[in-house]
């Protein structure tokens, strides 16, 4: 059985089915993707630009009877892996880049076996545009955004409060100068489509905790309409002693290596004071990173931070439960 369905309603059955199926190219999965999906190409990286080619430049015939044999080499191997997976009669969706040849060939192999199959009509296209129009349209609009120095712990707190939206961890980045710790970034678009699955988990009905960020969170650009509620949300100032911001740096980079130091020390140079740069440099080639992170924070990051001129509260993060406690009590306010 295969069916075909739109956007929409791939949206709604989303969690009900047992294995999404992304059949395009390695390279096209790997740049974004959508959310659970695993990828079972039709074609490979090198057939599908062979095929590409051979479509564009020779004949769409000799491309659709070489691409059919790549495609069933490629499906004998897949359907021991989706076997692996999930039985046979389990519910499935597949698509590819605009619901095509790649999706439909995998989906009539995969059907013929015994799995229900669905096919997005207009593949991850179709869903992208769903996308995009969904971040430039939010219906989000009740934030209660946390902001404060580095190292007080605002994303702890996002991450323990409920109705939440952690930004920095769907960037995967701290979002400063040395904020690239954590590796690479996903792209702009696995970023928009994390985010929005994430929106809408959230319920519109309560209050939303997120976190102040820039527009830009290392290279991932926020959507505008988001960045604007943000800014329009209720502002909470979060303060917390210097050791413990100390010590949530540490954690934070504590696998720092020499490359990434020197070039992060490099960047911040125009915006911290000589004398507090060699020191810096000094206490980190003795390994003495408390007092690395102890400077950075006092010497550049504080001097960095732009407080807002509206703070609406402000809240002590000493203690997190009590912290927890405070930000809970806005809600019922």
């Amino acid at each position: 059985m295969i069916k075909e369905i739109t956007t929409q309603e791939f949206l709604k059955e989303y969690a009900s089915f047992d294995v999404i199926i992304d059949a395009r190219s390695p390279k096209e999965y790997k740049h974004s993707k959508i959310p659970k999906a695993t990828n079972f190409y039709a074609l490979n990286d090198i057939e599908h630009e062979e095929i590409g080619y051979i479509y564009k430049q020779k004949s769409k015939s000799e491309a659709k009877i070489k691409g059919a044999s790549f495609v069933c080499l490629n499906a004998s191997k897949h359907v021991f892996e989706l076997n692996k997976l999930c039985k046979i009669g389990s519910k499935i969706a597949i698509y590819c880049a605009r619901g095509g040849l790649r999706s439909s060939s995998l989906a009539t192999i995969f059907s013929n076996i015994g799995y229900r199959v669905y096919k997005l009509d207009f593949g991850y296209k179709g869903f992208r545009s769903f996308v995009v129009n969904y971040l430039e349209n939010i219906l989000h609009k009740n934030f209660i955004v946390l902001g404060g120095n580095t190292g007080c712990g605002k994303s702890e707190l996002i991450q323990m409060l409920p109705n939440s939206l952690d930004l920095e961890a769907l960037a995967n980045h701290l979002g400063s100068t040395f904020g690239s710790v954590k590796g690479e970034q996903p792209s702009q678009k696995e970023f928009q489509n994390q985010l929005f699955f994430a929106l809408l988990n959230l319920d519109l009905d309560k209050p939303i905790f997120i976190e102040g960020e820039s527009k830009r969170i290392g290279k991932i650009m926020l959507p505008d309409l988001l960045y604007k509620r943000m800014g329009e949300g209720q502002r909470i100032e979060i303060t917390a002693p210097i050791e413990q911001r100390v010590q949530r740096i540490l954690s934070d980079y504590i696998d720092i290596d020499d490359e990434f130091f020197y070039y992060c020390m490099d960047k911040i140079t125009p915006y911290i004071q000589k004398d507090a740069k060699t020191e810096v440099i000094k206490f980190y080639q003795m390994r003495n990173l408390e007092k690395v992170s102890e400077i950075l924070l006092l010497d550049y990051y504080d001097n960095v931070y732009k407080k807002p001129s509206k703070i609406d509260k402000t809240i002590s993060n000493k203690d997190d439960k009590v912290a927890i406690k405070s930000l809970l009590g806005l809600i019922q306010n």
